[in-house]
């Protein structure tokens, strides 16, 4: 598979957007870039793109809906989740993330349409065109047994066992400990109606559930600056484990891809289209190739059609001048060629020794004592064969028939006449009887 390009949106115009490079298995092969747009442009081609918002614009929840699928279901979100958002369900962009096999809840992530347009205006300016658009918190590692945060920057980004991320402002960094601290249903009502800084939010465990540890992912800076609030907030913790980030969290986050249950926010309407006009494109070249293949199909066999009928008539003409010169007493070429067998099996059948072929090699021994004498015609009709005959005078053609009445056939002078200095005579030979 193609490696990826895990994009970063700036949040503000003034910040620059920053990528990485990094293999179909989420492995990094290039440190973390940034700069303008355009400076990533270079880097997409050939891979796929992965582009990441910030997960404060985007409002991930689990609302509980009946198990349908489609249209349907897409329907339903909104009114689901309509008395936990401020805005108008019109002015919103709802996306559909998997269903896990053994629950009942939906993944949705819900943002403003207004920011969605804005998004990818902005990558298209710069000629990117996204294949998945994620919140960044989704990619925060699932651990099933510790709850994982991501202090950078302003922001931090916490994820309970079961409970979808939330990110908050560096400045909630008490009720965001809060969050990982509580029960997965409680996390997770929390993480939708996440509470303001300074608020009380009475999430402490439930008794006799065991503490779970805590994997804290930071920047330098941001441990340097907040580790003694971290520290506060260690006791409703098993353990904390604080992992420094010295290049910024993007590598984290392509460790991610490979099997990133995120929410792809290009859904229903804002679904990439140039997938859909490349399966179109691909569509339509396959339609074209096939009707290309079937005309040429239809036009080569019009075209052996045309030659075989000009052979056929090739072959009708060849067949009927044969016929003629072979049969030239019989009328007509209808059904010539069952005409022409028959005449061969006549022939065959009377092809022995007493039939044509005896006669003729009869006639071949009797002329060689007979010097001189040549045959000008033949025919042979009913065991009778009649030759036409020159010699140089009637007494040689008279030798040849006896020669031929010795050989055992019968042999008749018929008839002949002086022919220039030659005699032309007829003799007619018959098998005799036995």
């Amino acid at each position: 598979m193609a490696d990826w390009l895990l994009l970063r949106l700036p949040r503000t115009p003034e910040e620059p957007a920053s990528w990485l490079i990094a293999s179909a298995a989420g492995a990094p092969l290039a440190a973390t870039q940034s700069g303008p747009l355009t400076d990533a442009a270079g880097a997409a081609a050939g891979r796929r793109l992965c582009a990441l918002v910030s997960g404060s614009d985007v409002l991930l929840a689990e609302p509980e809906l009946p198990a349908k699928s489609g249209s349907r279901l897409q329907q339903l979100v909104p009114y689901a989740l309509e008395e936990q958002l401020a805005d108008n369900i019109d002015e919103l962009h709802f996306a559909l993330g998997r269903r896990a096999g053994d629950s009942n809840r939906t993944p949705v992530a819900v943002v403003a349409r207004e920011l969605m347009n804005a998004w990818l205006a902005e990558l298209r300016a710069a000629g990117l065109e996204p294949d998945c658009l994620y919140a960044d918190s989704e990619l925060l590692p699932v651990n099933p047994g510790q709850a994982v945060a991501l202090l950078e920057e302003d922001t931090v980004i916490v994820r309970a066992p079961g409970a979808p991320p939330v990110s908050l402002p560096i400045d909630a960094l008490a009720e965001a400990l809060d969050i990982a601290a509580s029960p997965p249903r409680a996390a997770a009502a929390l993480a939708v109606t996440a509470p303001p800084p300074g608020t009380e939010s009475g999430s402490e465990s439930s008794a006799g559930e065991a503490a779970r540890g805590l994997i804290l992912y930071s920047g330098t800076a941001e441990w340097q600056q907040h580790s003694a609030q971290v520290e506060q907030a260690r006791a409703p913790f098993a353990s904390v484990k604080v992992q420094l980030l010295s290049d910024g969290p993007l590598a984290l986050f392509a460790q991610q891809l490979p099997g990133a249950a995120a929410i792809n926010l290009l859904q229903g309407a804002y679904a990439p289209k140039s997938s859909r006009a490349a399966g179109l494109s691909a569509w339509r070249v396959a339609a074209m190739l096939l009707i290309g293949l079937v005309a040429l199909h239809v036009v080569g066999k019009a075209a052996e059609l045309r030659v075989l009928k000009a052979r056929e008539h090739e072959v009708d003409a060849s067949i009927s001048d044969t016929f003629h010169r072979a049969m030239p007493a019989e009328p007509g070429t209808t059904d010539a060629r069952r005409r022409m067998e028959q005449r061969l099996a006549t022939v065959r059948s009377s092809g022995g020794s007493s039939g044509l072929l005896g006669a003729l090699q009869a006639v071949a021994q009797a002329r060689g004592g007979s010097a001189g004498t040549s045959v000008q015609s033949l025919n042979f009709h009913d065991g009778l064969l009649e030759l036409t005959l020159n010699a140089p005078d009637a007494a040689s053609l008279d030798h040849l028939s006896q020669q031929l009445r010795n050989g055992g056939w019968q042999a008749d002078l018929v008839g002949g006449n002086t022919v220039g200095s030659a005699y032309q005579g007829r003799v007619q030979i018959r098998a005799q009887g036995p």
